[in-house]
């Protein structure tokens, strides 16, 4: 019982702790918060900002990348502190990301499709 409480507990901290990281790692940036209103950038299930349309801005495009370095980056920390995966942090992140994601931005789901929140 006390490994199963304990499992629990890491997995609670590490939904929190990874949606408290994976904000920071974009905000407050106009022109992803800018890309997401336009459709052009949305959050993936996988934890990661992705490409919605294939015509972007080589600018955009390096800072979407730089966010999803930094996020990673964010994400392997996690994993080391709870002796987790690094999939398994974007995930959680992931999920959340898209549950707290405003109207109007697209988002993607299991299936791989984009869809608008």
């Amino acid at each position: 019982m006390t490994f199963l409480l304990r499992t629990l507990f890491v997995l609670i901290a590490m939904v929190a702790l990874a949606a408290t990281l994976a904000g920071p790692a974009q905000a407050g940036d106009p022109q992803i918060e800018a890309a997401q209103q336009q459709g052009v950038v949305g959050e993936r299930i996988d934890g990661y900002l992705g490409i919605v349309s294939g015509n972007v801005d080589p600018a955009l495009l390096r800072k979407v990348n730089d966010i999803n370095n930094r996020r990673r980056a964010l994400y392997d920390q996690l994993a080391r502190d709870t002796g987790t995966t690094t999939e398994q942090v974007a995930r959680i992140t992931g999920e959340k990301q898209i549950a707290k994601a405003p109207r109007g931005v697209y988002v993607m789901g299991e299936d791989g499709v984009w869809k608008m929140n």
